[in-house]
């Protein structure tokens, strides 16, 4: 159990870290402006480290056994849950951006749900190759 918790956790942050790579490069890129959406981090440590221990977190979700082999929609379906916290508690109570982070651009909530699934994929992928 031990050893499949540090798998999960490592897995959850180097998606994480992918995950936060896509986000910043869609921002330097000018992808999340042109659709409406104020998002282009800086790539700063103090923007960073808190996303890949969140991540490590969210990771211990991969220990339930749902879907069974189904690595992908695993994935998937389990991106839903910090899709959902950040968008539900911290854009609107932490972040003050409104609720699904309305006030950084109406598809906001797409792209949090798109670049949450990157997580849950490269997690996914990460625990099966491992």
């Amino acid at each position: 159990m031990f050893r499949n918790s540090l798998i999960c956790f490592a897995a959850g942050t180097l998606g994480a870290m992918i995950n936060s790579l896509v986000v910043w490069l869609f921002g330097q890129y000018g992808i999340s402006q042109s659709l409406g959406v104020a998002m282009a981090p800086s790539l700063t440590t103090y923007w960073l480290y808190p996303r890949l221990v969140w991540g490590g977190l969210w990771g211990f979700l991969f220990l339930l056994s749902w879907f069974g082999s189904r690595t992908l929609l695993r994935g998937l379906v389990f991106s839903l849950f910090p899709t959902a916290v950040q968008l539900f508690y911290i854009f609107p109570y932490e972040a003050y951006q409104g609720m699904a982070g309305y006030k950084l651009g109406a598809l906001t909530p797409l792209l949090v749900l798109f670049f949450n699934g990157i997580w849950g994929l490269a997690t996914a992928i990460a625990i099966k190759v491992r």
